[in-house]
Parts: structure tokens; C-alpha cells; sequence
């Protein structure tokens, strides 16, 4: 049987790496298994917040010391997308599996096998954000010697950690803002604009075509699109409350995934994220009846063609209501 991608990145971290240094060992399942999605504090490799469960990593690097309680310094979710076509904002879509580390003070890492493809340089800027709001370090890695690098120096130079992870955060945000001064001219407003957000003073309102069979129809992966589309805009944007905008959706679609998808990692995440609210076309005050009639028609189309025009026609009228305050948010 042939090995599958994720088994091949667990194995080279850790032929790489090692699986024991010093007083810390690996944590690690093969492909297959299950107890990956069990919680770190009873022998798993998934991370939790207040209930909230942020999937599971890959590898995790912890402490042993006789009976005492074992505890995580590094936590890795790996992939190879860059070599399987993934360009675009597939590449977000395993963000959160570590960032559940990293809200729990621990060293999270995204490794990006290096492939055909580029790395975005958002996600740079995602980790360096989140760094800066939670309690951890969020690193992006595409170099296993930086991953032991960082062991080692929790095991014999620990005076020197805290500034090579300081240095490498920020040094990778430099990426970042190279490619945003150059294609955005070094201006947020711009940014925003071409990620289909609106920014306001207190909160910024993200607006993504996301209709219910997105979330319902299992060859479809939105749920992951949409969590790592809400994280990159909850960081770039923060501390500004995130209101996530479905137009093609009613309050009533929502509460229908509340009920049936409430197992759902991705979904259970999207409505649980802290500074974060999913808001629908029931959400916006003083939606011509018209706008409505097309919006419900669109629901339940791919859009494309003469649909995708009659959406984005919808749209641009409700962000020029919103930007120019003749329609607001109601009801969040």
C-alpha cells in the first residue's frame, strides 16, 4: 500500500529531527489512526481553549521526566500542498490545527514541505499576528533545521530562545511586507478592498459567496476554506471584531448547520472563534426586496457565468450601502 503524503511528512520530521533529544521525546501516530484527535493532556496530539477544539497536529515534541506530567514545547502540523497544486488559499486551510498549541502557549508550527509551488506569503503575516494576540509563538516553516534549532536551544540555550524565535517571527513578517508595499502599494485600505473587506472603526465586515451546500455537500471542502479565510481576517485586522458576511445565506441556514453540523470541527470553530460573529443577509437593515429575491435565487447555484455577474452585483451595492451608512448590522 502506498504511503500516503501526511505519513510521509510525520516521517521525515522525525528522521530529521529525531525522535528523542535530551529529556524530550516525540509524540507521534501513524496514519490511520485516531488518537491524534484526542486531547494532549490524555495522550493525543489535538489542542483545546475553552472546549473549543482546534484539530489535531501532526507531531508534537514534549517533555518526559519520570511521573511527571508531560509537557508539549513544539507542536507541528505538516504538508506537502506545495507539491500537490496548492496555490491559492488551500494553503490556509490547516492554519488552525496548530494555532490550537499556540493559544495554549506553545510553540505552533505550519511546516510547508517545499514543493513546485510558492508559499503565500499571507500566511507570514497570519502567524505573526497571532503571536503578537495569543500566548504562544506561531511560526511558518519550510526549513526542518529551524524546527531543531529550536529544540536545541530549549534544551541547552535557553537564554538565547526567546530572541532566535523573536528574530525569526519578525523576519518572516518582512517577507510579508515586502509583496504588500509592492502589490498593494503599503496600503491596508487596498488590501482589504481586494480581500472583500470592509473596514469601520471598531469591526471590519468580511463578505464571502459561501451558500449552504457548501456545508452540507461532503465533496466540498468550504468548511476548511472558510476557517482559514476568517483566520487570516481575524489577525491581519485585529484587534477589530470580525463580522464574517454570507450573502447567499439566511439566519435560518445558519441555525440549520447549528443543528446538524455541531460535530463538525471546521463549523464548531466558525462559531466559536472569539471575536468573531457569522452574519447573514438577515444582518443587514434595509435590504432592497429585490437584492433579496436575487440573492435567494442564487443560493443554491455554482456561481458562474450570468449568476456570478448577478452577484457581484448584489454585493457591490450592499458594500456601497454599508460603506456610506444607509444600510448597518442589525441584530449581532
Amino acid at each position: 500500500m502506498a504511503t500516503s503524503s501526511d505519513e510521509t511528512i510525520k516521517r521525515e520530521i522525525i528522521d530529521f529531527i529525531g525522535s528523542k533529544i535530551g529529556n524530550i521525546e516525540v509524540r507521534v501516530f501513524p496514519d490511520g489512526s485516531n488518537q491524534d484527535q484526542i486531547s494532549f493532556e490524555k495522550g493525543g496530539l489535538t489542542f483545546c481553549v475553552d472546549g473549543v477544539n482546534y484539530g489535531s497536529c501532526d507531531v508534537v515534541y514534549l517533555t518526559v521526566d519520570n511521573d511527571k506530567l508531560n509537557v508539549a514545547i513544539l507542536a507541528i502540523e505538516g504538508t506537502d500542498a506545495l507539491n500537490r497544486k496548492s496555490s491559492g488559499n488551500a494553503q490556509y486551510q490547516r492554519f488552525h490545527h496548530a494555532l490550537g498549541a499556540v493559544k495554549n502557549g506553545i510553540i505552533g508550527v505550519y511546516y510547508l514541505k517545499k514543493g513546485r509551488e510558492k508559499i503565500r506569503n499571507d500566511l507570514y503575516a497570519m502567524a505573526y499576528h497571532a503571536t503578537l494576540l495569543e500566548s504562544g509563538v506561531y511560526l511558518i516553516v519550510q526549513d526542518l533545521n529551524v524546527i531543531k534549532h529550536i529544540i536545541e536551544l530549549y534544551l541547552f540555550d535557553q537564554k538565547n530562545l526567546k530572541t532566535y524565535l523573536k528574530d525569526y517571527s519578525e523576519n518572516s513578517y518582512k517577507i510579508f511586507l515586502n509583496e504588500f508595499n509592492l502589490k498593494y502599494k503599503g496600503s491596508w485600505d487596498l488590501f482589504a478592498e481586494k480581500r472583500s473587506t470592509i473596514v469601520f472603526k471598531k469591526y471590519i465586515v468580511k463578505h464571502s459567496a459561501r451558500m449552504l451546500r457548501n456545508f452540507t455537500d461532503s465533496s466540498q471542502r468550504a468548511g476548511h476554506i472558510a476557517v482559514g479565510e476568517m483566520y487570516l481576517s481575524k489577525y491581519f485586522f485585529s484587534p477589530k471584531h470580525l463580522y464574517y458576511l454570507w450573502p447567499r445565506m439566511t439566519e435560518k441556514d445558519l441555525n440549520y448547520l447549528d443543528v446538524n453540523k455541531s460535530e463538525d470541527k471546521e463549523w464548531y470553530l466558525l462559531r466559536n472563534e472569539p471575536n468573531v460573529t457569522i452574519i447573514t443577509i438577515d444582518n443587514i437593515s434595509n435590504v432592497p426586496t429585490n437584492i433579496r429575491k436575487k440573492l435567494k435565487l442564487l443560493s443554491q447555484v455554482p456561481l458562474k457565468g450570468i449568476y456570478l455577474k448577478q452577484y457581484k452585483s448584489c454585493v457591490k451595492y450592499i458594500i456601497e450601502k454599508l460603506k456610506n451608512g444607509e444600510m448597518k448590522l442589525i441584530n449581532v
